[in-house]
């Protein structure tokens, strides 16, 4: 051109335009976003992408990062002419939706919703803030993100990094898991607990433990034992199982097996050491000390029961979580203190009792440990026949 145009027409592109070459700029989606995006199926969490791109642009993309299937999305203007009830089997069916507005966005979390599902929105731009204040979880981006984004969401992503969202998935399912693990521990406490007194009263035998040695209990298990599982690594199936439904209860009817179970053992195993030992004629306050050791030991044993609530204790990450050894360390300690200091013995009503006598509580502990182990095998074979059955 004439170095001294300064404006381009139509009627100059019409003479003749030599082509010299094109630029051509991508946005390569981040290595770990992809990576993100596969361990969400792997944990059963669906990624669809919603964005205002062209169709070819964003099946390009979706199928480069596993969302969809590369050939298969829809455009807003045929979500426009759609029905609710279209519109929700859209949403199951396809994975990529391109050339979207606020409203699209909005439709779609809706139709998911609709349908019992638990829906997480991301976005940065002020268009996404409606359908971020309308999801279950609206999560804003924090670099990129506008303030209006950021006020209309739950969370803010403070990398712009989608796999942070993974991450925080998984930290999810420990804690749950991990809280789920401590109720398993604390209910049987207090359940052998009571079962012990109530039986002891029903029978008509000498009342086992003192008031003051049942909260000994009480504060010894949950300022040690209980404390370590809050350390739980997450479970090596966590993030392959897929999300518990959203009306499932803390406590499953398994679950209460479980500790109705451990309850029982403790608490009956206890029962039945103390009135073989009164049978026999042992003194009083031994008796009654190896009955106090006998509740709390098999407690410790049980914390390897749970530290893994489906399967064998005495796995690859058995020696994972540290702290575990450490209070059960501690705990040992507590009970040699509250059997042999003598001013333990005078403030608790104790009695220090001879070694062998240690083999009461640590073989009722390894008992409960080992019957614990062989119902778990066993509750693995069941879910695994019914998995099978129901692929049939």
């Amino acid at each position: 051109m004439d170095p001294a145009k300064t404006d381009l027409t139509h009627e100059d592109l019409e003479a003749c335009p030599i082509f010299l070459g094109m630029a051509g700029i991508i946005d390569p989606p981040r290595e770990e976003a992809t990576k993100a995006i596969e361990q969400c199926k792997g944990a059963g969490i669906t990624v669809k992408m919603i964005t205002g791109d062209h169709i070819d642009t964003a099946k390009a993309i979706g199928g480069e990062m596993g969302i969809g299937d590369g050939e298969h999305a829809l455009e807003g203007k045929e979500l426009q002419r759609m029905s609710d009830e279209e519109l929700r089997e859209a949403v199951q069916k396809y994975d990529v939706f391109a050339r979207t507005s606020p409203e699209h966005k909005i439709r779609l979390v809706t139709a998911l919703q609709n349908d019992g599902y638990i829906c997480a929105m991301t976005g940065d731009g002020v268009n996404d803030a409606p359908a971020l204040k309308k999801a279950d979880v609206g999560i804003a981006m924090g670099i990129k993100g506008t303030e209006v984004t950021k006020d209309a969401a739950e969370m803010v992503l403070a990398d712009d990094n989608f796999s942070t969202i993974v991450a925080a998935v998984e930290e999810g399912r420990r804690v749950y898991d991990n809280l789920k693990k401590t109720i398993l521990f604390i209910l049987p406490t207090n359940g052998a607990e009571s079962f012990l007194i109530i039986a002891s009263i029903l029978f008509g035998a000498v009342m086992p433990l003192t008031p003051v040695q049942i909260l000994w209990v009480n504060m010894v298990t949950s300022v040690t034992v209980s404390f370590a599982l809050a350390f739980e690594t997450i479970e090596p199936d966590a993030m392959l199982r897929p999300p518990r439904p959203a009306k499932e209860p803390l406590l499953s009817g398994y679950f209460l097996w479980r500790i109705l179970l451990v309850s029982v053992l403790i608490g009956g195993g206890t029962l039945i050491m103390t009135t073989l030992m009164l049978r026999d004629r042992w003194d009083a306050n031994i008796v009654n000390t190896v009955t106090l050791n006998a509740i709390v030991i098999p407690q410790m044993f049980h914390l390897f029961n749970v530290r893994s609530i489906d399967n064998f204790a005495l796995n690859r990450d058995f020696f994972s979580n540290k702290i575990a050894f450490l209070v059960s360390g501690a705990l040992i300690v507590l009970q040699l203190a509250i059997t042999y200091l003598p001013f333990m013995n005078k403030v608790f009503g104790t009695y220090p009792i001879e070694w062998d006598d240690w083999l009461y509580p640590f073989g009722l502990g390894l008992a409960v440990f080992i019957i614990i182990e062989i119902e778990k095998a066993i509750m693995r074979s069941v879910r695994k026949r019914r998995a099978l059955s129901g692929h049939r």
